[in-house]
């Protein structure tokens, strides 16, 4: 499958082509993808997202810590709000860097600029959800789970044990996934690849006269859109040609929606887009450029919308005769559900569902006794809601 995708990306982009004769004031352009993300000046690549690569991998580890029961509330703090030169990390440049998973989280310019209540209400609830993992979850590693209390349920089959608080939900799962939205999503779709960011201060007009950031080789417009291209692509061996599945948060569920008959072709779209956009903006074609925006954001929030429903589904399959399952897939839809308020509607400023909304799904998801209370009824309702506001089905998304 990674060998068919990457033969679409190239095949595609040989194809792939736009004009169009107005391209803010610099007169006919003809904008050409190139066959991989490679784009230099003078010789040197303009490319650079090693930020996005750090906060991925920074991630990662801090995603495995949680499940790791000796980890203490303040060493995860540290983590997740890692601060330069501090020993958080297993990998040396991690800990030397002066990023940090917390300060991107809920941080983009045109959601959270100028809404800090529901910014610092998100960050409070990865907060929270490290803060239970170690008070309500890790104490009660050893015991097993019911309805109204922490502990373990292991699968069916001799399948794996999961660790679960009082409502069934899985705190590492809701975390992870949760942060897809609050991190990736939210930063690529809301931030990156807003014209508040792209065309900032005097970004178009040192792009237009090729006048490069100090001691770099890209211009500021240029870096923005790699930063984007970056929280997708940024953990993979080859950028240029990426394989898919090279981390376990945005790159890994475009892989898996892929992957899914229903919806092939999507992880071509969204590397083509993200090639002719960054090609427009080596033409000064700025029009190009935000059409291609908007072709990413429907496609990375369809990613976020399949896999809510899918996962609700899955959860669904097993409820009431293999919870552990059920509830393992739950958790996972949990976190897809909550980053629905990241994605972008096309040529809009608002997302798929508001936090109000996600707000009430998370409410319905954990009211009682949690993931332990809930019908399939409910389930197929939350689904088929969530399937409305997208271009597919339940059935399509669920299987």
């Amino acid at each position: 499958m990674r060998k068919i995708v990457l033969s679409l990306f190239i095949a595609s982009a040989l194809l792939q082509s736009c004009s169009n004769d107005d391209n803010g004031g610099n007169g006919q352009n003809n904008v050409v993808a190139p066959a991989t993300y490679e784009f230099t000046r003078n010789g040197s690549s303009t490319v650079s997202f090693g930020g996005q690569t750090t906060r991925i991998q920074m991630a990662e580890e801090l995603v495995a810590a949680i499940k790791d029961n000796s980890q203490t509330e303040m060493a995860l703090d540290a983590m997740f709000a890692h601060v330069e030169n501090e020993d958080n990390f297993s990998d040396s440049n991690l800990n030397a860097s002066s990023k940090s998973i917390r300060s991107k989280t809920a941080a983009s310019a045109d959601y959270f600029s100028a809404n800090t209540t529901d910014a610092n209400a998100i960050k409070a609830d990865f907060d929270n959800w490290i803060a239970a993992q170690v008070s309500d979850v890790f104490p009660n590693w050893g015991t097993t789970a019911s309805a109204g209390n922490a502990g373990n349920l292991q699968e069916g089959g001799g399948g794996s044990t999961r660790y679960i608080n009082a409502k069934g939900l899985e705190y590492n799962q809701a975390f992870a996934k949760s942060l897809i939205g609050a991190l990736m999503v939210d930063q690529m779709l809301n931030n990156y690849l807003s014209p508040a960011v792209l065309d900032a201060g005097s970004n178009v007009a040192d792009n237009d006269a090729n006048k490069v950031a100090d001691g770099k080789s890209y211009t500021t417009m240029e870096h923005k859109w790699d930063e984007a291209f970056g929280y997708l692509y940024g953990n993979e061996a080859d950028p240029e040609a990426p394989q898919l599945g090279a981390d376990s948060f945005l790159n890994k569920y475009l892989s898996r929606v892929e992957n899914d008959t229903d919806f092939a072709g999507i992880a071509a779209d969204v590397y083509n887009a993200f090639k002719l956009g960054r090609a427009a903006i080596v033409a000064k074609n700025y029009n190009v450029r935000d059409e291609q925006a908007e072709i990413i954001r429907e496609k990375i929030s369809q990613i976020i919308g399949v896999r809510a429903v899918y996962y609700l589904q899955q959860g669904k399959t097993n409820l009431g005769t293999d919870n552990a399952s059920a509830f393992h897939d739950l958790s996972e839809g949990f976190g897809f559900v909550y980053s629905l308020q990241f994605t972008r509607k096309p040529d809009t400023n608002a997302p798929y569902f508001t936090k109000v909304e996600v707000d009430a799904f998370i409410e319905t998801l954990m009211t009682g006794n949690g993931f332990w209370d809930l019908t399939s009824q409910g389930l197929d309702t939350m689904s088929d809601t969530i399937s409305a506001r997208f271009s597919f089905t339940t059935a399509q998304a669920g299987s």
